[in-house]
């Protein structure tokens, strides 16, 4: 006896009954044990059998995976970013031109340009008949109601386009498909004023290719299906009513006269990368404060700051802290490096004092400044 009267109860034996079970228990184990060593029991196919041909199975994919890590080392790594923007590959550099390499370029577009600098070939289009009111303030058009593109011609034969056009509410969706119809990129498409009327918009473009007449046809489709006037000749500007040396002073930076209005500018340090064509200084990178006289040392302050990501907060608390205006906050280009920020703004107030705020923003920011005619 176990001494265990369950066990015997359970099994309803004699003890010699018991000693032949547990015999037929052991032999039935051993044999487990050897139909384990050449079975599957999940599949019932033999263990050697099911090795053999899942290792053939595999053999193709290893090999893959092994030929897939040979192409990967084999390839070129990608290209290290390198301080101030760009890639370690040598971006294409602009080439000087002069106001005659573009003369096809002025015919295509209806109106001649100017150089800004001696590598980027700028044209105007002021939308002189749309009469914008914000916030009670008749907007110029020197102020915020000007179209502009700017061409640059690179060493490798391509050339730049970019700018930005100014439309109406009801001029956006067809001036919208006639640039794509044309192959012209939008790369932004916001405001530059809070509340006025009518609405107004303004579209980023960007084209480059080795004909620059076809891309201004394609410029000029879209402005014609605006109201933008015909060029005429530059009208002589008056006097504008501010105190230009003082605001000259707070800025730290000799401003111009631009018709009816006193515009002072600054330009990204960096070398500026957009899809391996560096660009020229100040073109797309350009921090512009345009004052608009609005009599007794006041008036409308309109512009944009550009920023890189680490400095657009310190931007956005020393405007504030000035009392100037967000209008927007966004980029105006898809793929430049280092990316680039800008908040467009607005304010109306005595100009010496928004000068002073501005040259804090400005401070916060790694630009500098820039004379007429360097920037876009």
């Amino acid at each position: 006896m176990s001494g265990q009267p369950h066990e015997e109860a359970d099994h309803h034996g004699t003890p010699d009954s018991d000693r032949t079970r547990d015999q037929d228990r052991d032999t039935d184990q051993d044999t487990d044990r050897d139909r384990d060593r050449d079975t599957d029991h999940r599949s019932g196919t033999p263990r050697r059998l099911l090795l053999t041909t899942t290792a053939a199975a595999l053999a193709p994919l290893l090999a893959g995976i092994g030929a897939t890590a040979a192409r990967a080392e084999a390839q070129d790594p990608a290209p290290a970013t390198v301080e101030g923007g760009g890639h370690a590959h040598e971006p294409v550099q602009p080439v000087s031109t002069t106001p005659a390499d573009w003369e096809q370029v002025a015919r295509a577009l209806g109106r001649r340009g100017f150089m800004a600098g001696d590598m980027a070939y700028n044209t105007h289009f002021p939308r002189r008949d749309l009469h914008v009111v914000s916030y009670g303030v008749p907007v110029s058009p020197e102020l915020s109601l000007g179209s502009h593109v700017a061409f640059v011609r690179y060493a490798d034969g391509n050339v730049l386009a970019m700018g930005d056009l100014t439309v109406t509410e009801g001029e956006l969706q067809e001036v919208t498909d006639v640039l794509q119809a044309h192959g012209i990129e939008q790369t932004a498409l916001h405001k530059h004023l809070l509340a006025h009327s009518p609405d107004v918009w303004w579209t980023h473009v960007h084209a480059h290719g080795r004909d620059p007449v076809a891309i201004a046809r394609g410029l000029r489709a879209a402005l014609d299906r605006t109201a933008a006037p015909p060029d005429e000749p530059p009208r002589p500007p008056g006097p504008v009513d501010l105190d230009t040396d003082a605001i000259d002073a707070a800025l730290g930076m000799k401003g111009w006269q631009e018709g009816r209005v006193y515009k002072t500018t600054f330009a990204r340090r960096e070398v500026v990368v957009d899809r391996g064509m560096a660009l020229p200084l100040g073109l797309g990178t350009i921090s512009a404060f345009i004052f608009q006289p609005l009599g007794d040392g006041r008036a409308a302050l309109n512009g944009d700051v550009v920023m890189v990501a680490e400095e657009v907060q310190d931007v956005i608390k020393i405007l504030r802290q000035g009392g100037i205006g967000l209008v927007e906050l966004h980029n105006h280009g898809l793929r430049e490096e280092p990316r680039l920020f800008f908040i467009h703004l607005w304010a109306v107030g005595d100009a010496i004092g928004l000068a002073r705020t501005l040259r804090k923003a400005v401070d916060a920011t790694n630009v500098v400044g820039v004379a007429r005619g360097r920037g876009v």
